[in-house]
């Protein structure tokens, strides 16, 4: 596990003003889901967002299930401007190793008293319960901003405001392989098949974003190749 310093919850400073707004961790993927969290609860003025926890494939070195690389990663999390925390896992790590490394890597920021996570999910309800007994195991609970959004205006709300993002991950079993690479952009929203949701909450497709309200500055891209791997088709950024 590798954690980047992070901003304690408690300010060592006593001349500073003291800051009430309870400290949460982000679980960060990357991806628009993340972003969109992230601007909600810097909307709300009752948290602070004190570390984006993010689960690294070690060997690969790269963002588990979007394949993203750790330098892209590293250069999000400086752009929008919240430390990052890694949970490292092995290739093919099961479940169980999972969540090891996401309790060992939440360790620090809980022994500085922050006791609340919060997740991009927006209404697959299993996912949520998961995700609910993961953190009353570590005696913790879960945040959800973006709970039961609608999707479809949710997706808008993203293009309409500017951000960019890059599909870097899809199930051609869901839609086309073609759409690896594509910009989260009203033509994709409009290419989509009617049956795919528009965010991907079901898996359809993954995303990240380089640029947008919170950035400091965008992230570069370019775009590698489309490489197939374990069921679906990754785009290579760098």
């Amino acid at each position: 596990m590798e954690v980047v310093p992070e901003e304690s919850a408690v300010d060592p400073d006593p001349a500073r003003p003291v800051d009430t707004r309870e400290p949460v961790v982000l679980a960060w993927s990357g991806g628009k889901d993340s972003v969109l969290a992230l601007d909600a609860l810097r909307a709300d003025t009752s948290v602070r967002v004190v570390g984006l926890i993010t689960t690294v494939t070690a060997g690969y070195e790269r963002i588990s299930m979007h394949g993203v690389r750790r330098t892209l990663l590293t250069a999000q999390a400086a752009a929008v401007g919240v430390p990052l925390i890694e949970a490292r896992i092995p290739i093919r790590a099961s479940n169980d190793a999972y969540e090891a490394a996401f309790a060992e890597a939440l360790a620090p920021a809980r022994a500085r008293g922050v006791m609340r996570v919060a997740f991009g999910d927006l209404f697959l309800a299993d996912i949520r319960a998961y995700r609910e007994r993961q953190l009353a195991a570590l005696g913790m609970q879960p945040m959800f901003p973006l709970w039961l959004r609608d999707t479809r205006a949710l997706a808008r709300e993203f293009i309409a405001r500017e951000f960019e993002a890059v599909l870097v991950c899809v199930d051609p079993a869901k839609i086309d392989p073609s759409f690896a690479g594509h910009l989260f952009d009203a033509a994709l929203l409009h290419d989509l098949p009617s049956d795919a949701d528009p965010c991907g909450e079901n898996g359809e497709f993954h995303t990240f974003v380089f640029n947008g309200p919170g950035f400091a500055e965008p992230v570069p891209v370019h775009l590698g190749p489309v490489v197939p791997r374990d069921g679906f088709l990754f785009c290579d950024l760098s």
